[in-house]
Order: structure tokens, then sequence, then C-alpha cells
């Protein structure tokens, strides 16, 4: 007996470790290695905001399309042979943006990535959490988004030294080969660890309690639009501020490091003051980190804006996607996807006015100033949502009886 609980525990760890190492590949490098190596390729190539903008809002635009396609075809996410080929795209595309200086390719590139991280998010999310659960590690699910924190600290520390080796370009295929190495420690940990079960979910039943997280996913959207701002620009900020150059990297390495721990800190605080009470502490948090960086012109002020930011915006995630789950019990898979591809549009939309309006400003004040209110408006819409929802059922079950 004590043999089968070390090898059921040992199981449950194993499967954990290679969701992680997904979540470092898909989104901690694959999606925001973009923002260290940006102002090297600034420094090299002279890109300007409004590309950078751009650049960054295709690979939304490819997160978008992902999450749009998971939840029109949940289905997607029980084929192993997605799973793979998006693991092998978000290596291929990460190191290719190193073989090129192509505006067209880098965008491309760029997409396709944004595709596959979109796939590899949602099916690591639904996977190993129900994995976890099946094993009766359900609270441990959580901790797999730690791995984009984990990705976002690697990328930080890793790119200052390849670039050294061999500048932006060197960066962008150092970060492939990283992830090609996490790939193989990945697959080999949690081959046949994951079953085939297939969940039976009653489309009637779905549909009906999707209608449930539509106040969350507009909430959501706009935590989206307002986060992205400093996930895409926060290095180039630091890096332009003066007498703060040098801090630019490490200001990633503090965001990554700060996310790690907030996937298991920001549950676990629900559990004692209740979901809603921790999400709206997360973006009260977040909105204020990015009300500081606005004017932040020393060394605490920097570290606080990227530890809050760091610290909430995977909390943030982990909250609205167990809540939804949560709400939409069998159909979780397709809530995910759902509240991905709202996250998504508002990711698009994010990167490009941010780029165009420091731009036209000079500077990043009213960009960091309107991504900050588009938190609170998230922070709203959440403290509002369950007087929706409430008042929503409340309202069909009169009109039934």
């Amino acid at each position: 007996m004590d043999q089968q609980v070390s090898q059921r525990n040992w199981g449950a760890v194993s499967i954990l470790f290679s969701g992680i190492l997904g979540m470092i590949i898909a989104m901690g490098i694959g999606r925001f290695a973009y923002t260290p190596i940006l102002p090297l390729m600034q420094r090299d190539l002279g890109l300007s905001n409004v590309v950078a903008g751009w650049l960054a809002s295709l690979n939304y635009l490819g997160y978008l399309a992902g999450a749009i396609l998971c939840s029109f075809a949940p289905q997607l996410i029980r084929i192993r042979s997605v799973a793979i080929g998006s693991l092998l795209l978000s290596i291929t595309t990460t190191a290719a943006m190193g073989l090129t200086e192509s505006v067209f390719w880098w965008g491309g590139l760029r997409l396709v990535g944004g595709v596959v991280s979109a796939l590899l998010f949602i099916i690591i999310s639904a996977e190993i959490a129900e994995a976890l659960f099946r094993r009766g590690f359900g609270h441990w699910s959580g901790a797999i988004f730690s791995g984009v924190g984990a990705g976002i600290a690697l990328s930080g520390l890793a790119i200052p030294w390849l670039d050294n080796v061999g500048q932006w370009k060197g960066s962008w295929l150092g970060m492939g080969l990283i992830s090609a190495l996490l790939a193989v420690v990945g697959l080999a940990t949690v081959k046949g660890r994951i079953g085939e079960e297939k969940s039976s979910i009653r489309p009637t039943d779905q549909t009906n309690r999707l209608r449930s997280i539509w106040p969350l996913v507009v909430a959501y959207f706009f935590e989206g639009l307002g986060y992205i701002v400093s996930a895409t620009f926060i290095v180039a900020i630091v890096a332009k501020t003066p007498g703060l150059e040098s801090y630019a990297p490490f200001s990633w390495v503090a965001v990554g490091l700060a996310a790690v721990p907030s996937t298991i800190f920001w549950p676990h605080l629900a559990r004692h003051i209740g979901r809603k009470k921790a999400l709206l502490a997360a973006y009260a948090l977040q909105a204020t980190g990015i009300f500081v960086s606005i004017h932040a012109d020393s060394i605490m002020e920097i570290l606080f804006a990227a530890v809050t930011f760091g610290g909430t915006f995977m909390g943030i995630t982990a909250l609205t996607l167990a809540e939804g789950s949560s709400r939409v019990e069998s159909g979780g898979g397709r809530a995910t996807a759902i509240l991905t591809a709202s996250f998504g549009v508002g990711q698009i939309l994010g990167p490009t006015l941010a780029g165009f309006l420091s731009d036209q400003h000079g500077g990043f004040e009213l960009t960091l100033m309107l991504a900050a209110f588009s938190v609170v408006i998230g922070a709203v819409l959440s403290a509002t949502d369950r007087y929706f929802v409430h008042h929503k059922q409340r309202g069909e079950s009169s009109c039934h009886t």
C-alpha cells in the first residue's frame, strides 16, 4: 500500500513538473522572451515603438486565434499530436526569430508562435490539471502557472549573457535551444503518465453553464488590455530611464521571480478569504504598480513596479480560470478557451495602442495611465460579477416558474 501511495505521489509530481516545463517553453519563453530581447533589437536595428507594438500584437492575434480554435473545437485539447506539434512549433518560431531581419517574417513567426502558445496553454491547463485531479492532487493545479514566471526569470537571466555572445540574434537562437532542451526533459518525464480518458460533456448543460461566465470574460478582457502594456514594454521603459539602463534586464528577472510563487500564493489566499476578495486584491495591487511605474525614476520604484506586476498577472489568471472552470464544471477546458480568447483580444489592442501613443507623445506616461485604468475597470467588473450572475439566474428562474 505504501509503495502504491509513493508511486501515485511521484506520478503527480512528475505530471506537475512536466506541466511547469511546458509553461516555461510556451509562455515564459515562447511569448514573453520578446520583452527582454526587444530593447536589444531596438538598440541594434533601430526598431520604433510602433513596429515593436505591431509585432507584439501579431503574437497576441495568434494567441487569440488559438484560443478561439479551442473554444469551437475543444476536442483538440485531447489530441496528443496537436500538443506535440504545438510544442515543436513554439521552439522553432522562437529560434527562427534570430535567423532573419525581415519585419514581414518576424510578424509571421510571432503570429504562428502566438497560435501555438494558446494551444499549449489551454492543453496544459486542462490536461495536466485533470490528471492531477484524477490522482487526488487537484489542489496542486495552480502551481502549473508558476512555469510562466520561471520562464520569464530564466529568460531575464539568460538573455544578457546571450547578448554578449551573439547580440539580439544569439538571444533568440539561445532561447530556442534552451526551449528544446526543456522539451526533451518534459516529454521524458510525463511519458505514459497522462491517461487517455475522455470526459463526457453534455452540450446542453455546457452551453447553459457557459452563460454564467460572461461578466468574468469582460473583466478578463480589460485585464488583458491593461497588463499587456507592462508585459511588452517594461524592460524597454527601464532601458530608456536615465541612470537605470543597466537594470533593464534585471527588472524582467524580478517580474519572473515574483510570478513563480504568485500562482500558489493567490489561490491559497482565496481559500482563506474567498476567490472574489483575492482577485480584487490582485487587481488593486497590479493597478498600483502600474501607476507607480508612470514616474518611476529610482531602483526601488522600478523594483516595486516589476514585483507587483509579476506577482499579480499570473495570480489573476489562475484565479479567473479556476472561477470559470468551477462554474462550467465538465466544460472547464472550453471555459478556459473562451476566457483566454477574451484576454487575447485585449492583448492585441494593448501593444498597438501603446506603441502608437508612446511614439506620438514621446514617452509611456499616457499609455501607462490608460493601462492602469483598464486594470481598474477589470477590478470593478470582477467586484460586480456575482451580482450580474445571480441577477440573471433569478430572472431565468422566475421565467421558468
